[in-house]
């Protein structure tokens, strides 16, 4: 049975902006959250939205965390790419160490990874990949918390490096009755709904249920719930969200660190 729990962390994807194309409402979105994963240039991003997003998240005090994902500026990062461990182990270390280094020049560090798209999929599902994803993580910053789906093996593969981890919980997707998250080419995968994200959010974090496709309910561990700042009226559904939180009084507050303080 998963206890209650009285705070959460509320996630973002953003920084997936790239050159002329403005992809999410990261500003709206920024005020609404705790923690961002900012995109690190192959799925999203760049240098310049990379620097730009890491100010954002900085004024606002929400705590900063890479999003590495796939090199598919074409696909979003949500087509499977069939890599070796290594290499996977050596892009996520590379998109890592470059958004350290914006953040660093921005008197600002980074607090968690959360993988991207294909990458997120594959590896809460594939040891191997998950145990490169760890040791890509543990090797640039062991303090770093690695943020996974609830129950995947990407969690079990983080704390076996000797990380700390976030079991990621969803508002805005669609579950499968085995906990995995309904592919978003197929109808209803992605909820944008205001009410039933945030209804689904509380319930998720009072008693760590959710109703899966078929009826089923689902009780998941969960430290951190995602919100992704491309859905459809992201930055209104971001702002209800966080006031529906608090009015069923659950605080809302950064899963980092112990001692550490957001964004800096």
């Amino acid at each position: 049975m998963v206890g209650t729990v009285q705070r959460i962390d509320l996630n973002a994807d953003v920084g997936e902006s790239f050159g002329p194309y403005t992809i999410g409402h990261d500003t709206a979105v920024l005020r609404a959250v705790t923690s961002a994963n900012v995109a690190c240039g192959f799925h999203g991003g760049d240098p310049s939205v990379m620097r730009r997003t890491v100010r954002l998240a900085v004024a606002q005090r929400v705590a900063l965390g890479a999003h590495p994902g796939f090199p598919d500026l074409q696909g979003f990062g949500r087509r499977e790419i069939r890599l070796s461990a290594q290499a996977v182990e050596d892009l996520v270390a590379y998109q890592i160490g470059a958004l350290a280094g914006i953040a660093a020049s921005e008197n600002a560090r980074l607090h968690h990874v959360k993988p991207h798209g294909a990458l997120y999929n594959m590896v809460a599902r594939e040891r191997e990949l998950a145990d490169a994803v760890a040791r890509a993580v543990a090797g640039v910053d062991a303090t770093l918390v690695l943020y996974g789906l609830s129950g995947s093996c990407l969690l079990e593969a983080g704390e076996a490096a000797g990380l700390r981890v976030a079991a990621e919980v969803f508002a805005d997707r669609a579950y499968n009755p085995d906990g995995s998250l309904v592919p978003r080419g197929q109808p209803g995968a992605v909820i944008d709904d205001p009410t039933a994200v945030v209804e689904r959010a509380v319930r998720l974090v009072q008693d760590g249920s959710v109703a899966a496709r078929g009826g089923e309910t689902l009780v998941l561990r969960r430290d951190t719930i995602c919100l992704h700042s491309d859905t459809p009226g992201a930055g209104d559904l971001a702002a209800q969200l966080r006031t529906g939180l608090g009015a069923a009084g659950i605080r809302v507050l950064p899963f980092v660190t112990s001692g550490s303080s957001p964004g800096r």
